[in-house]
């Protein structure tokens, strides 16, 4: 199977976490999203004990919010000993509310408001990852108006490209995110930042894209190249050494059986072994390194379950299966044409004689699941699971048509609960006037 969560029962139907998806499927209705609880702290552990290992002390991954943000994440990373990577002032709250320790919280994005930073001031929030000049500004004015000195990272951009998806590629040069190395604008950033009385800046930031397998190289090598050169060089012009060093992203998750499976621990020890040589060959102090794993930490905790409504055939053209759900509870295909593994939970291992598109039941031409997938011609009313969904599946979930986010059921240690209710209308018109 694509994953060590998903498996076949002896009745013959597809299990997630250990449990029988139609009786789960029965039990919550469709469409119904899955978050494997165990998988998620194993994920944790994985990325958390290699780096606390391999890049010493002070070195930890920090969870990516925007992968799947809900208080019970929060709870889990706050037990899991993660720090996490917030982008808005809604994650902020949602963190908060989940009683999470803040000081162990990072904010990120390319633009924050006045009110963003005040208001994660205020939660005492960790760290900004200050990704320009404006924002640069912004944080010292507001930092000296609370009378504090706020801890900053600065974001760079190092000019990798990661070989990726256009959209999630965001480490080249001419990324909305961070300040060019390349462009001599990154000098520029570091020299006002230091100037700045109400800063503490730890070091560096980098992201050099999301979904990343290391193909053709280490990526992660050649941004940290990059990285420390610049710093070496900030060191002799400007006398900064930086504590910590941030690499950002997480490593690439099998959403079908063609992607490779990544050895998480090896690729840090790799990175690590790596780091510390260069560190001694260009004299300066190791820094304490942060990755920013999401959806390598919540990408094979989730499933999707759906209900089949009809099934279409056009001979000689095209077959489509519509389902109960679509680009309102994922959106990826849309956004980036997603490859995604798809199968009947009743019948997993039954193989399929014909290609069908899985579409969605929004009034849009473009909402696609996953096309040309091999089924076996499903009943109306038969369960379809597609599977590696935890990541930018909920988080992405639109109400688009007026339809309504699925639920997030939770299953952990062979029991099933909900973390995030299925909405209502009435949840949906409750601020319309």
């Amino acid at each position: 199977m694509l994953c060590n969560n998903i498996g076949v029962n002896e009745a013959g139907r597809l299990t997630f976490a250990g449990m029988d998806t139609v009786d789960l499927a029965k039990k919550y209705k469709t469409p119904l999203y899955l978050m494997d609880e165990d998988k998620i702290r194993a994920n944790c552990r994985t990325y958390r004990t290699a780096m606390e290992k391999w890049f010493g002390a002070g070195s930890f991954p920090l969870y990516a919010s925007k992968a799947a943000s809900f208080k019970q994440i929060y709870r889990i990373m706050a037990e899991e000993g993660m720090a996490i990577d917030v982008v808005s002032s809604g994650e902020v709250y949602t963190a908060v509310h989940a009683d999470f320790p803040m000081e162990r919280a990072f904010f990120h994005g390319n633009n924050k408001t006045d009110e963003d930073i005040a208001y994660a001031m205020d939660c005492g929030l960790g760290c900004f990852v200050v990704d320009g000049f404006w924002e640069l500004e912004a944080v010292e004015r507001i930092a000296a108006a609370k009378g504090i000195k706020q801890n900053v990272l600065l974001r760079l951009t190092p000019g990798i490209d990661p070989h990726t998806y256009e959209a999630v590629a965001t480490g080249k040069v001419d990324s909305k995110f961070g300040v060019a190395i390349e462009t001599g604008q990154a000098a520029q950033f570091v020299d006002q930042a230091l100037a700045m009385k109400h800063l503490n800046v730890l070091g560096y930031h980098c992201h050099v894209g999301s979904m990343v397998f290391d193909q053709e190289g280490d990526v992660y090598q050649n941004a940290a190249e990059i990285m420390l050169a610049f710093a070496v060089e900030m060191k002799a012009a400007r006398g900064f050494v930086p504590q910590i060093l941030n690499l950002g992203g997480g490593y690439g998750v099998r959403y079908t059986e063609n992607d490779p499976t990544i050895d998480i621990e090896e690729n840090i020890k790799l990175l690590s072994e790596y780091l510390k040589k260069r560190c001694d060959e260009l004299g300066l102090p190791m820094p304490a390194v942060l990755m920013e794993p999401g959806r390598s930490i919540v990408a094979d905790a989730g499933m999707t379950l759906y209900s089949v409504g009809t099934v279409k055939k056009i001979p000689e053209y095209k077959n489509y299966i519509s389902v109960d759900g679509g680009m309102t509870d994922n959106p990826r295909y849309a956004l980036y044409q997603s490859r995604y593994t798809v199968m009947l939970a009743e019948r997993p291992e039954e193989k399929g004689t014909e290609k069908f598109d899985v579409v969605g039941r929004c009034c849009e031409s473009g909402d696609i699941i996953q096309p040309g997938v091999v089924l076996p011609e499903p009943k109306r009313g038969e369960i379809l699971a597609v599977c590696t969904t935890g990541a930018y599946n909920y988080s992405m979930a639109s109400n688009y048509n007026r339809v309504a986010r699925p639920p997030v059921v939770m299953l952990y240690g062979g029991k099933d609960y909900v973390a995030v209710r299925r909405e209502s209308p009435a949840d949906m018109a409750q601020n319309d006037l």
